[in-house]
């Protein structure tokens, strides 16, 4: 599981798009930080990029981070390696 903060003011208004239902959406990177960040942070997030935007090597607009949460398996998760009739006595 990845929880994420988005900062909303730092969203660029050109990058908001508005579908044909009315609702607005924008798009978005997700991606893995090289290094954990000083708040634990394992993930960054940032304004999708056109193709003539990365060609140009425009600066990436950052509007928020993600932190990464691996759970263990519960044991009554996994299932018994015990070959058996089935029952419980």
């Amino acid at each position: 599981m990845i929880t994420i903060s988005v900062c909303l003011t730092d969203i660029p208004k050109s990058k908001i798009v508005e579908a044909k239902n009315g609702k607005k959406y924008v798009n978005l990177v997700l991606d893995e930080r090289r290094e954990v960040g000083q708040y634990g942070e394992t993930h960054m997030l940032y304004m999708s990029q056109t193709k003539e935007e990365r060609q140009n090597k425009d600066k990436k607009v950052f509007v928020g981070s993600g932190k990464e949460y691996k759970f263990e398996k519960r044991q009554e998760d996994v299932p018994d390696s015990d070959v058996g009739d089935g029952l419980p006595f």
